[in-house]
């Protein structure tokens, strides 16, 4: 065939077989006007209008249709390359029908409604070609990433847990697979993959899952899913409705079931609590918060009971914040909201009270040591009243949370992060040993893919230049939990670990440090640009708004003390830090006492 001597030539990539570093950083449109495809000729004979000038054949001169089914034949990596050649090309590489017909390659069983999003085959193609669940054991001779045996029928990877013995992964259409009998013990006494593990489809239709949120998996005994599930009995049959199922992580048994309302429709659940006091905690879609009571230690009996589902705190005392994110530990756990400071509608009417502001990272802390550990203090703290929420004080929208036994890490809309809690081994990152009680920032690090914080170390997933990520970590580096720092640091270092190009998240056991891979193309970039501090504020901002009313109540109060007093409440509403606020009344209570009248001296 005349095509078959054609070699194109296009940027490299990277090396070794993997993707390369485009699939990470998905082309914008092109702002150019698209060229147009050139018509089919009659037939492919003739040469003398197949060359072009230089006396070479154009591999552009072929029929498009033709053209269409050479590329389709190509590697993912190398449809992207030719795509970057010029903008004809990119028109071709990027049709939806080149990229179902390599989905179909690589996917044969994937069907449409598998797919969402705009360009639903090009990403149903790159999710399944840069997937991947690689681990690193720790400790023993062999340091090097390894990939284990995934399920070749998943839809990309979404999400993962580690537990003793297996690995459980949620895909993106919904099918969570139980990886039974993949970790087995080695001859030093150390983990390795077993490539003769059974991948099995635990269920269908899942929207989240969790297990104990302790970093030990030991304590990792039971799964939870929460799924939606067709009903078969009641008023309307056949109508979805969601469920929580519970299954044995050892067997994949299912050993209990809780089905809810059709009007209840939830999107996350995490665990609080001990084995015995086990608090579930249900997002739903409209940022309400419920919790239920579950004893685990009583779920292997079979038998029906009714719980009691409550609505938390948190959502009763803030009605109107719809929180978007939850994350836990065993003692604590932290709700993220939508929207920022700056993010209010302006329809709404501004309200100066801190409280009402949303925004914030609000936290339920229910043992005193951690507690103390986190916030430096016991002070707030009221043991009969665990739920009350707490709220942080931060200038921006934060996106994303890590919780640690007895520390935190947070990152804002900016792309920067912040670390609070007990810096005993060095785990906040700091460059010290010093506890912080409100967050600090971590200067150096910025845009993170990830963040993870466990026991008494913390992990941050980077982007290093445009050919690869790199993992760094802080804190306790005893068993090898920090590879190629055995005695720990204080500060953020690059750890001893080779990185796939298209890892998105990390987690850590006592045992292994895992990195997901997996590239969607529907993501949009998270972070926003840092605004300049000299840029002007607009005068119709929420912020802009709230000074104005201040300074309107300050020129309308006749007296330097009732000044005084408009301005503390005006520190005290506006999104400061604490540690701000309290250097700006105390520098407003030393002004007050200097202005105080001082009463003559008294003539003898």
């Amino acid at each position: 065939m005349l095509w078959g001597r054609w070699v194109v030539r296009g940027r490299p990539l990277g090396t070794g077989g993997g993707p390369g570093p485009i699939l990470a950083h998905p082309t914008p449109p092109c702002p150019f006007p698209q060229a147009k495809r050139p018509r089919c000729t009659p037939g492919l004979e003739g040469a003398e209008g197949r060359k072009d000038p230089g006396g070479l054949a154009s591999f552009q001169r072929l029929p498009p249709e033709l053209l269409d089914h050479i590329v389709s034949f190509l590697p993912v990596r190398d449809v992207v390359a030719l795509g970057q050649t010029c903008r004809y090309f990119r028109q071709v590489c990027d049709s939806e029908g080149v990229w179902r017909r390599v989905c179909r390659r690589l996917c044969p069983r994937l069907r449409q409604e598998g797919t969402a999003g705009t360009r639903p085959w090009k990403r149903a193609a790159i999710l399944n070609y840069t997937k991947g669940l690689y681990f690193q054991t720790f400790g023993g001779r062999r340091r090097y990433l390894s990939k284990s045996v995934a399920p070749l029928l998943s839809h990309g990877y979404r999400k993962f847990l580690p537990t003793k013995e297996h690995v459980f992964i949620l895909d993106h259409s919904g099918t969570l697979f139980f990886l039974r009998n993949a970790l087995v013990a080695s001859a030093p006494g150390q983990l390795q993959w077993k490539r003769a593990c059974r991948c099995l489809v635990l269920c269908r239709g899942a929207k989240d899952f969790t297990t104990d949120p302790r970093s030990d998996t030991a304590y990792r005994k039971y799964v939870y899913v929460l799924a939606a599930r067709e009903q078969a009995m009641g008023p309307v049959p056949g109508r979805p409705c969601d469920c929580v199922e519970v299954y044995l992580q050892s067997t994949g048994q299912r050993v209990f079931k809780m089905t809810f309302h059709t009007s209840m429709k939830f999107k996350q659940l995490v665990l609080v609590g001990q084995e015995t006091e086990r608090s579930l905690l249900l997002l739903t879609e409209d940022g309400k918060i419920y919790s239920l009571m579950v004893n685990e230690t009583q779920l292997d009996q079979p038998r029906a009971y009714t719980v009691q589902l409550a609505l938390r705190k948190v959502s009763r005392c803030l009605p109107h914040i719809a929180v978007c994110a939850m994350a836990s530990n065993q003692s604590s756990a932290a709700y993220l909201t939508g929207t920022g400071p700056g993010d209010l509608a302006r329809s709404e009417p501004l309200t100066p009270h801190p409280q009402l502001l949303p925004g914030a990272v609000y936290f339920e802390v229910h043992a005193p040591g951690v507690y103390r550990d986190l916030f430096g203090t016991l002070h707030a703290f009221d043991p009969l009243d665990v739920q009350m929420p707490l709220a942080l004080s931060l200038p921006a929208k934060i996106l994303s949370c890590a919780l640690g036994y007895n520390h935190l890490g947070l990152v804002d809309e900016f792309g920067r992060i912040f670390m609070q809690g007990n810096n005993r081994y060095g785990q906040l990152g700091t460059g010290d040993r010093i506890d912080r009680g409100e967050p600090a920032r971590v200067h150096g690090l910025k845009r993170p893919l990830d963040i993870w914080c466990g026991l008494n170390h913390s992990l941050v997933l980077l982007r290093s230049g445009a050919l690869g990520q790199d993992v760094l970590g802080c804190g306790c580096g005893a068993g090898g939990r920090l590879p190629g720092w055995p005695k720990g640091s204080a500060t953020f270092v690059k750890l001893h670990v080779k990185v796939p190009l298209c890892a998105s998240s990390l987690c850590s056991t006592r045992e292994c440090l895992y990195l997901l891979s997996s590239h969607d193309i529907e993501g949009l970039p998270p972070y926003r640009e840092l605004p300049s501090a000299r840029a002007a504020t607009p005068p119709d901002s929420p912020g802009a708004q709230a000074c104005e009313q201040y300074l309107s109540q300050l020129r309308g109060c006749p007296t330097l003390a009732g000044r005084l007093a408009a301005l503390k409440e005006a520190v005290g509403a506006l999104p400061l830090l604490a540690c701000q606020k309290d250097f700006l009344w105390g520098a407003l209570e030393l002004i007050r006492r200097a202005a105080r009248p001082r009463s003559p001296p008294a003539s003898s």
